[in-house]
């Protein structure tokens, strides 16, 4: 039986949504704090984080830790796997989509063996299955 991980952010905020701030920080780790703010989340942009960046760099470990792993279970050491994911939030409705792109270098294996395995890790990597509301796009780099 496998034992389970807890992994813990925290956020201070002060003020109301439209003119407050605040910190999140990566408590587990401890290796990071990044300043949030409403107006950056609504328009993205250089200094701040927002809720949706830190999804997609949830997401993108995620996926590349199970595409890694799939690959290797099949007998294909992947060289290297880069991912991408962008997360789109829209007011007022909430995070409407994500289109992962993902390339990589498997020795011994196809590209059609290749898109199999991502569309696998799209559907079944832990954070993926967490996200499962949300409409995902996958796209290969050949």
């Amino acid at each position: 039986m496998a034992n389970s991980t807890v992994s813990t952010a925290r956020t201070h905020w002060t003020g109301n949504l439209f003119q407050g701030k605040g910190q999140t920080t990566l408590a587990t780790s401890g290796v990071a704090t990044f300043d949030v703010s409403w107006a950056k989340r609504a328009q993205a942009g250089q200094g701040t984080t927002n809720p949706e960046e830190l999804l997609a760099a949830a997401l993108t470990t995620c996926y590349s830790m199970a595409l890694s792993n799939a690959l290797a279970e099949d007998g294909h050491d992947p060289s290297n796997i880069d991912t991408e994911a962008a997360v789109t939030f829209v007011p007022g409705q909430g995070v409407t989509g994500i289109t992962i792109t993902v390339s990589g270098e498997v020795p011994g294996l196809d590209a059609d063996g290749f898109r199999a395995k991502a569309e696998w890790a799209k559907e079944n990597c832990p954070i993926s299955q967490a996200l499962k509301a949300v409409p995902k796009e996958l796209r290969v780099i050949d």
